[in-house]
């Protein structure tokens, strides 16, 4: 359904340590910097991507708005979270762990970036 999502960061260095960390433990490589500064994740399923505002103004995070990136397991989950803790990033939301909902049990954790944005990793249980 997706193509990319592309956040903004006043810092996109700062930004792509952050995401190499959390990115790698979910099994991913390192983001690729491009000639105009962006730094791109290339995946089977889509493509992350973290840029300054194209405008120049500050960058700012969505209110409301949450970017979820899926895992392989609940494991995975706690590497991303630890991994984003040490990085920069700030817990948010509830601890990691199961909620229950129509959709059937999932394994979620919530950080908030170096910028601000909103991001989670999601395992659905079976």
């Amino acid at each position: 359904m997706f193509s990319h999502v592309m956040v903004g960061a006043d810092d996109v260095e700062e930004a792509k340590r952050f995401y190499d960390a959390i990115q790698q433990a979910l099994g991913h490589k390192s983001g690729v910097m491009d000639e105009k500064g962006r730094c791109f994740y290339l995946s089977d399923t889509g493509v992350f991507a973290i840029s300054k505002p194209i405008d120049g103004e500050a960058a700012s995070c969505a209110n409301g708005g949450t970017i979820g990136f899926a895992a392989t397991s609940s494991d995975a989950i706690d590497e991303w979270h630890k991994a984003g803790l040490e990085n920069g990033g700030t817990a948010c939301e509830e601890p990691p762990g199961i909620r229950s909902g129509r959709t059937g049990d999932m394994y979620l954790a919530y950080l908030r970036d170096p910028a601000g944005n909103k991001i989670c990793a999601l395992h659905r249980m079976k």
